[in-house]
């Protein structure tokens, strides 16, 4: 079974869980972003 990755709009978390922990709103299916190291603007990113 594949386990979807959940994202919270309000917190701007990623979860496993339909309800964010944080602020008990719904979560959406998101995929995060791509990571590299080699990413020259990743110290612009949150």
């Amino acid at each position: 079974m594949k386990t979807k990755i959940l994202y919270c709009e309000n917190c701007r978390i990623y979860t496993l869980k339909p309800i964010c922990k944080l602020c008990g709103g719904k979560t959406v299916e998101r995929k995060p972003m791509r990571f590299s190291l080699q990413d020259k603007y990743l110290k612009y990113r949150k």
